[in-house]
């Protein structure tokens, strides 16, 4: 049997720009892809906390340090500038692999600095 799981998030991603006129989507920091285990052109699912809007797109580097959080092409529909966003990838395991598994989660602070890491989510009060 194969699993789909929560591979690696970036929760409250702060939106720094969104441009239309571009080929399509997310330029994500460097920095970020690299603490939360997202390749360049790796799929992403992005929810959006301010309208609830969803989106597929795909991640493209960003400059590493810069906190730039770039919502391109027709996605820019979906986010303005300020919005905050939950990012996320899903990997495909075997279920030996899924119980072995912890993803990368990522939580930010209003200027997309890294404001602490968790492989689990907490439960809520």
């Amino acid at each position: 049997m194969q699993l789909t799981l929560l591979k690696s998030k970036l929760h409250r991603a702060t939106v720094t720009h969104a441009e239309l006129d571009y080929e399509g989507s997310l330029s994500i920091d460097a920095n970020l892809m690299q603490a939360a285990n997202i390749m360049p052109f790796e799929q992403l699912h992005v929810y959006n906390v301010n309208n609830g809007e969803r989106f597929t797109t795909y991640a493209i580097s960003g400059e590493a340090a810069s906190g730039v959080i770039g919502v391109n092409g027709a996605a820019a529909h979906k986010a303005d500038p300020g919005d905050l966003l939950i990012i996320c990838t899903y990997a495909v395991l075997d279920q030996a692999e899924a119980t072995r598994f912890n993803p990368a989660l990522i939580y930010l602070t209003a200027d997309n600095a890294i404001s602490h890491r968790s492989h689990g989510v907490l439960a809520a009060a």
